[in-house]
C-alpha cells in the first residue's frame, strides 16, 4: 500500500524539499478502470490531548451505501505549518489505512490535490504515496484565482495559478457555500469533478468526506 521509505518525522525545511521532489511524479490524467468505491478521509484533532484521529469511510460508488470504516489516533510528529499539513496528518492517515480490508478504488480527501503552492497537497501527496487516484474536496481555498459560480447545484468555475487550471470551484448544493475541488493523483480535473458530483447526497459534502468527517468527529470526542 504505502510506498516503503517514506519519510514522515523529518524538518519543516526538508518537507518542502520533499513536496517538490515528489510533484513531478504527479499523474494528472485519468489512469484508473472501473471505480467500484470511493473512500472518503479526514482527520480531527484534540488539543487537549495533543492527538490526531483519522477516519476513512468506504461507500460503494453506486448505491452510495458504506462498505467499511476504520479510524486511527496517534500523537502529532510534525507541527502545524501551512501547507504541510500532509507531513501532520499522513502518518495517522496511513495507520488507518493499514486498517481497511480492501483498498478503495478511489480516495478523496477533505484537503487539497495539486491547487496547492508547491502543487502537492494532502490528496496528492497520499495519492501518489498510496499510488491511488485521488481527489482534494476542500471547504476553503488554500491558494488561486476563481469567480464565483453561479447558485445552482453543479454550477462551477476555474480555479487558477497563475492562469494555469488547477481545479475548479464547484456549487454542490443550491445557494450554499462552493468546494474547492482539485486532483490529486491519477485523475484529471474534470473527472475529479464530476466525482464529487455523482457521491454527493444533498449536503454541501460529497458523501465519502462528509461521514468521515462525522466519524473524525466522534472519534476526537
Amino acid at each position: 500500500m504505502m510506498a516503503g521509505g517514506h519519510p514522515w518525522s523529518v524538518s519543516v525545511q526538508d518537507a518542502f524539499r520533499i513536496q517538490e521532489e515528489l510533484r513531478s511524479g504527479l499523474i494528472l490524467t485519468d489512469d484508473f478502470g472501473e471505480i467500484s468505491t470511493v473512500a472518503g478521509f479526514d482527520v480531527s484533532f484534540s488539543p487537549e490531548r495533543d492527538l490526531l484521529h483519522a477516519a476513512i469511510i468506504v461507500i460503494d460508488a453506486a448505491t452510495l451505501e458504506v462498505r467499511e470504516s476504520v479510524h486511527a489516533t496517534a500523537e502529532p510528529t510534525f507541527p502545524y505549518v501551512p501547507g504541510l499539513l500532509s507531513f501532520r496528518e499522513g502518518p495517522v492517515v496511513e495507520l488507518a489505512y493499514r486498517k481497511l480490508a480492501a483498498e478503495p478504488d478511489l480516495l478523496m480527501f477533505d484537503g487539497q490535490g495539486i491547487a496547492h503552492p508547491r502543487g502537492l497537497g494532502l490528496a496528492s501527496h497520499m495519492g501518489l504515496l498510496l499510488d491511488r487516484p485521488s481527489i482534494g474536496c476542500a471547504k476553503s481555498r488554500l491558494i488561486g484565482e476563481f469567480k464565483e459560480p453561479k447558485q445552482k447545484r453543479g454550477a462551477m468555475r476555474t480555479l487558477s495559478i497563475q492562469r494555469r487550471k488547477v481545479g475548479v470551484v464547484l456549487r454542490t448544493r443550491d445557494n450554499t457555500k462552493p468546494l474547492f475541488v482539485s486532483p490529486g493523483h491519477r485523475i484529471s480535473v474534470e473527472s475529479a469533478a464530476e466525482w464529487v458530483l455523482r457521491t454527493g447526497k444533498g449536503y454541501r459534502l460529497p458523501e465519502p468526506t462528509r461521514l468521515a468527517h462525522i466519524a473524525a468527529g466522534r472519534a476526537k470526542q
